[in-house]
Formats: structure tokens, sequence, C-alpha cells
């Protein structure tokens, strides 16, 4: 990420990672934290097997000894890339040409080895430099400095421990002293203003004789390992060798360091450019900022370059108090929560003016600006005295800076601990990409969806002016490896399928037209019954007896049986503007006072269509404490039409089944409909930005009553945060087991007849960044 500067021309402190391995680490699309690529280890071998070697097998006959047994130390397993087969190209629909957003790379071969070296950074004293940010800083120096020495190499750095280059070094072993000039770093010299007495920051005579604080460095680069460049080529063919996939890694460092050289904001594999066209205002003093992912990938076509747009959170960059009041939804500082103001503050960068110089912030000042003490020490001639003063008082009469509501306010903190150093709010300023890692609220995140859409003629547009703008092919690491990088996006051969046909419960079979589907005047496949159910409203201002009237003749019309509601619950108006847990605990006390027990179903009306508050509390208590089935809904414009696609909610959720495929129910699927077959779909998903410390959740869906595939289930476990790999899938406990298989296996059993499945197909959901177009005058 961008370099975070304190006052030090350090970076902030964060925990030290250990040196990265050899190995490839993908990137996981949810969250981008890094996930082990390598399969588990095989179960042990019994101690009396001897393995057959696979190769050998076929040549063995019953006369020849049994081989040899495995070495003691097994060979890491392979995998490789499944081949098509050679008639493997579907047939079936209209041919269309589409343009994909990969832009082909070209690679000359080259015989050539990318060297690794490991980067030990430590401080004069030997102490470790474990501050984020710095190491780049630190290596530009090196290299500038030292280029001959380096045998005039450029070099690809990740950031952290790793640097590679396009052959080796003249030592294996290579050790230098950086000097770095951290120039308006803000740091005070001794018995200046912002010197040991904890005093504000500013200029003096001391600091006008003495601009900049100088930094010394030790930087060992130790060689780690080699890397054939030839394995590029061996990715483009399809052929998976033990490099293939760390060559790639190498490359996609090199964007990484492009993008950081043109003062981009990293955030793994994407790059944030500080260009107020990109930034969309969320509220709350934060800001959408659209960025581009990109990253090389091995297609069947070739190395391609993969550029998509990408989005993160930023602090929107200003005056401090701005973003306070903004990030507060309050009209005057006198009103502004400090406490709070302190949690949203820390650890962000700040310019001060008027010296212009640029700090961490790590708290506020005990008390208010003109009540903070502290000792300044004064020149009297030859001797030096201390005199107690207020930090509004230095920097008004000795500054002669006018301050105009600093005064009662906090004082910003932007020095250490034990050596704290006092700015005015005022003389603050929020400087431009800093990201804004605390969790979004409902109408943050869906103003971020709306406002971040594109078309695809604007998407297009969008990616071809990125690859302009980046122009990697001036990247003296690239061009040392070959690599060109076309301008134009990749054209593929797709096709569009016919509609599949669908079968409703009257025997009626139709289309669907247009990825739509009317089930007006149909019946459903298999019907639930509405039975001990309710209505809550939560403030809508509708005509419940006539939505409930509509509803119910509908319903009849689709075929469910569909009983009166036992009653209507309105919230009590008194509540509309109370906290939102409050509203659904006591919506909760009034079913539990009013219902003869607990509801089968609850219909929901909310009062605001999009991002009700309401929503996800109300959800939770009904699903999640009581195992109550909901259906939510914001009554504005209620049509017919709105109420036959509630009722298919309603429907599937109580057990229903609404439509099936023409070819499921006449068993006629390829492969699935004539052996008894379990489909099984899995995903993990991770908390969003600010809460990373909550557990992800793993969920399988699974399918059941085969040889149906429109009846599934859906069961979830929670496992540790960030974690891709789903880890419940087999929880073996004695002779037991509690993982999701065994319980899909088990309701497939008993959910069809007792069979159990000949085959099992999984679907592992991962995000493919491929956008496709219709290279047409439309767009699809």
């Amino acid at each position: 990420s961008r370099t975070q500067q304190n006052s030090e021309g350090g970076a902030h402190p964060r925990r030290r990672r250990p040196p990265r391995r050899n190995s490839h680490r993908r990137m996981d699309p949810h969250d981008g934290e890094p996930a082990a690529d390598e399969l588990p280890p095989p179960p042990p071998l019994p101690p009396n097997v001897v393995p057959i070697i696979a190769e050998d097998a076929a040549a063995a006959s019953e006369s020849e000894p049994p081989p040899p047994p495995p070495p003691s130390k097994p060979a890491k397993p392979r995998r490789h890339i499944m081949a098509r087969p050679p008639n493997g190209l579907g047939k079936k629909g209209q041919p269309i040409q589409l343009l994909a957003n990969h832009y082909k790379v070209s690679v000359k071969p080259s015989e050539e080895f990318f060297n690794h070296y490991y980067v030990n950074l430590k401080y004069e004293d030997d102490t470790p430099v474990d501050s984020k940010g710095i190491g780049r800083k630190v290596l530009d120096k090196l290299q500038h400095t030292y280029h001959s020495e380096l045998a005039d190499k450029d070099f690809a750095y990740d950031g952290e421990k790793s640097l590679f280059t396009i052959g080796a070094l003249p030592q294996i072993n290579n050790e230098f002293i950086v000097v770095l000039e951290d120039i308006g770093s803000g740091k005070t010299a001794a018995g200046s203003p912002g010197g040991n007495n904890g005093s504000p920051g500013g200029g003096d005579q001391k600091r006008v004789r003495r601009p900049y604080q100088a930094k010394t460095f030790k930087v060992e680069l130790n060689f780690a390992a080699t890397i054939p460049m030839a394995a590029i080529g061996h990715a483009i063919r399809g052929q998976e060798s033990e490099h293939s996939l760390e060559a790639l890694r190498v490359l996609d460092i090199i964007l990484r360091q492009h993008s950081a050289k043109q003062g981009c904001l990293l955030v793994r594999q994407s790059f944030f450019h500080n260009n107020p066209s990109s930034f969309v205002d969320l509220g709350g003093g934060v800001m959408g900022c659209r960025g581009f992912h990109s990253s090389f990938r091995g297609t069947q076509s070739g190395l391609s370059l993969n550029i998509d747009v990408s989005t993160t959170m930023i602090v929107k960059p200003g005056p401090v108090i701005d973003f306070l009041l903004a990030n507060q939804k309050v009209d005057h500082p006198d009103k502004i929560d400090w406490q709070k103001a302190k949690r949203a503050l820390k650890n962000l960068r700040i310019k001060t003016t008027p010296a212009n110089s640029e700090f961490k912030i790590v708290g506020l000042s005990e008390r208010n600006c003109n009540e903070q003490m502290f000792p300044l020490r004064r020149r009297n001639g030859d001797t030096t005295e201390t005199v107690e003063i207020t930090v509004y008082d230095y920097f008004v009469k000795n500054r002669g800076i006018e301050l105009r509501y600093s005064g009662n306010l906090p004082c910003i903190n932007a020095g250490r601990p034990k050596r704290p150093t006092y700015f005015p709010v005022e003389l603050c300023t929020l400087v431009p990409l800093q990201r804004y890692t605390k969790a979004l609220s409902t109408m943050q995140r869906t103003s971020l969806v709306e406002k971040s859409r594109q078309k695809p003629h604007e998407r297009m547009s969008t990616l071809n002016d990125a690859l302009k703008r980046s122009n990697y092919d001036a990247d003296p690491m690239l061009k040392a490896c070959g690599i060109q990088i076309a301008q134009n996006f990749t054209q593929i051969e797709g096709r569009v399928l016919p509609a599949p046909k669908l079968k409703a419960g009257n025997g009626e079979e139709f289309f669907a037209r247009n990825g739509r589907w009317n089930i007006a005047r149909k019946k459903l496949i298999r019907t639930s019954s509405v039975k001990r159910w309710s209505v809550v409203n939560f403030s809508a201002r509708c005509d419940l007896r006539g939505l409930v009237q509509d509803l119910k003749r509908v319903a009849t019309g689709m075929g469910l049986e569909y009983e009166d509601p036992h009653t209507v619950i309105e919230e009590s108006p008194s509540l509309r503007r109370a906290p939102v847990a409050r509203r659904v605990e006591e919506m909760f006390a009034q079913i539990k006072a009013k219902l003869p027990g607990a509801p089968l179903f609850l219909l929901c009306l909310l009062p605001e269509r999009k991002n009700c508050e309401v929503y996800g509390p109300w959800k939770k208590k009904c699903l999640a404490d009581f195992g109550i089935v909901t259906q939510c809904l914001a009554p504005q414009r209620v049509n017919d039409q709105y109420l036959s696609n509630l009722l298919l909610k309603i429907n599937a959720k109580l057990g229903g089944l609404n439509t099936l495929l023409q070819i499921e129910a006449a068993r006629a699927i390829p492969i699935v409909g004539k052996v008894p077959t379990i489909i099984l779909g899995m995903d993990v998903s991770h908390g969003q930005p600010g809460q990373s410390d909550r557990p992800s959740i793993a969920a399988v869906v699974s399918s059941r009553e085969w040889p149906l595939i429109s009846k599934y289930r859906a069961t979830v476990h929670t496992q540790s945060p960030k974690q891709e790999m789903m880890a419940s899938l087999f929880k073996p406990r004695g002779t037991e087991d509690d993982g999701l298989i065994r319980e899909s296996l088990i309701d497939f059993y008993t959910s069809s007849g007792k069979r159990k499945p000949d085959q099992v197909i999984i679907f592992r959901y991962q995000i493919v960044k491929l956008l496709v177009f219709a290279n047409s005058s439309k767009f699809l």
C-alpha cells in the first residue's frame, strides 16, 4: 500500500511478516488475502502396504518382482491442467463474436533467469525495520545510489521481503548502507518547539538551518532461488511446470511496482490513481475510489493481461474538521463526539499548514487547544529558559497564525506516546488516497453499488484508457522480459444458447424470453400451504386489508392454499425514530403477546423500498434466533405481477417447487438424469471491509429428490476469518462425521428413495475476472 509517513519519515509499526517462500500464492477474489495453492498432503499408508508405481504397472508381469518401495521423502505431487477433448467445443446455439477484457501478450523466448533475493531491512542499530511502506523508498534510493554495484540492473520489489532481478547480482549476499533524507517529515530537532517537551510542531531558527532529517538503513540482499523465464512459455502452453506460477507472480510484482512508481494507492493487485474524476461521495466522509485490477493470466490462447475495474473506499481528503462533521453527521464542531473522532482519525495522515509537513495522527490532546500547556524553551542571550504556554498562544502569538475556531477544540496529536506533537485542528488537512477500512453503512454500500455501475461500452472505454495511462510498455523490467502488450481487447467466439423449456404445474410448457418468464395464469409444480401466519408492519403506509386480499386472490390462482392471517401487528408511532434494535424487540414483544404460539410465517412490511435499516436486524431475529420464515416487502407499487413474484419466493421458502426444466421432468438431462447424481455448490464469504475479524461463512448447496435438480438444501458453517479453504466439509468426531458433505449425502439418500449417489458434481464458486462484450452495435 501507499507509503504512510510519520514524523520520522518512517512508517507506522506493523507486525513483521516471515520471509516469503518461493511457492506461488494465489489471491482470493473475495477479500484479496492470499490462500495456499498447494494440495493437502495425502493420508499416510499402512505400514504393510507397498504402493505400485503407475507408470510401471502396465509393463509389469506376474513373474516380475514387486517394485521397490518409494523413497523416504516422496516427491511433491504434480498437477496438470486437464486438456479439453479434441471434439470438446460446444456446437449448440447461435455463434457470436465477443470481446473479453484481456489484452494479448507476446513474449520473446529467453534463456535468462529471474533471480530471487530475500530483502532484510535494518536500522543503523541493527533493529529490524517493520514499518509499512518505507521499503520501496529505501530500495529506490539504493538503486539510485548503487546502480554500478548492482551492475546497472533493474529489479522488481514486492514492497516487503522479495526482490527479483533478471540475471544475478555481482554477489550472492549483498550489503548496502542507505541514507534516506526525509524532506519535510515534520520531525523536530532537540530544543526546538517540537522537541522533547511535548510541544507543537513548527519551524524555528534551528529548523530553518536543518531542513531535513536523515535516516540510515542497512539493506541485505541474500540470494534465495532462480526462476527460469522459459517457465512463462510453459504456462502459456498449459504445461504447468515447477516455476510457471512463480514466473507469473514475478510479472505481477512488476505491475505493482510500476503502479507504485506512478504514485498510486496499491491494494493487492489493484491500483488507484489520485484522480478526482474517479471519486464518488458515499457520505459520512467516505468516498469510493475507482481503480483497476491488473494481472497476467495464462489462457488457452496464450498469455494475456487481464484488466478490470476495481473499487476501494478512501477517506475524503480535505480539512480534518470537514471530515469529522460529515462522519458524525453534525453541523457544528461543538456537536462532535471527540471519543468517536479519536477512533476515526487514528493512523490517518495529515498535512499541516503553513509548513506543509506530513504527519500521522496518533490521538488527540487531553485538553482543548486554549488549555493544553507545554514547556517551551527560549533563548535569552547565552542562557535558555523554559516557560509554560498553551498551544493556542504559541501559534497565535509566537507564529502569528490566526485561529478562528480551534481554541475550544482538542488538538491533533501527531507525535509519539511519550513525546506528543500538537496541532490545532484547523491547520490539519487529510492527504488523499487513504483507505477507509471500517464497515460501511447500508446506505453507503447501496450508494457505492449504484454509483459504481457502468454500462458495457462505458467500461470498455474505461479499461482502454487505463491501459494507455499505465504505459506498461515503458517499464524497463517488462521490456527486459521481452513482453509486449496488445492495445485491443481479445476477440473470442461465443454461442448464445437457446432458452430452456419450462414446465408448469398444470402440465403447460413454456419458454423464457429475453431471460424472463411469466408465471401469470399458471399453476406451480408443488405448492405449499401458508398457515399460522401474521402480518407485521414497520410503519409502512398502505391499505393492509386490500394487500392481504389481493395476495390471497393471486395465491389461489397459482394453486397455493392461503389462509387468512391470524392478525396484523402495527408498529407504535412513537417507535418510528427509535433505535433499530428497540424497534425489532418491541415488535417481537407484540408477536408473543398477540399470537397463541410461534408463527410458521411472517409477512413484513418495510417503510423504505431500499436501505431500510430494519431489514438486517429483523431477518437475524426471525431466522437465526427463532427459525421463523419471513418475507419482506416495501409496498409502494403493488400489482398482480409484483404479488406473483412475491409468492414465488414464499412458496420456495416454505418448501414448495415453482417450475421444472422440461428435460428435468422427462429425465432427459445428459449424465445426470440416468444415474443418481448429487450436485454440490460451495462457496466461502468473508467479512466486509472493517469486519475482518468476523468469522468467514462456508456454505454448501446440494441437490435432493433425484432425478430432480431444482430441489436443493443449503447448509452453512462458520470458520476462521479470511480462510478461503473450506474447513467444515469433513469434521471427524470419533467414528462419526459432522461435516457438510455428510449432511448433504444423508439428505440426498433419504429424499431420493434411499439411493446413494453414483456421481458427484461439485461447483466451487470463484470469481473470474472476465468481462465479455458483444462485438456488434449492441452490447450484451
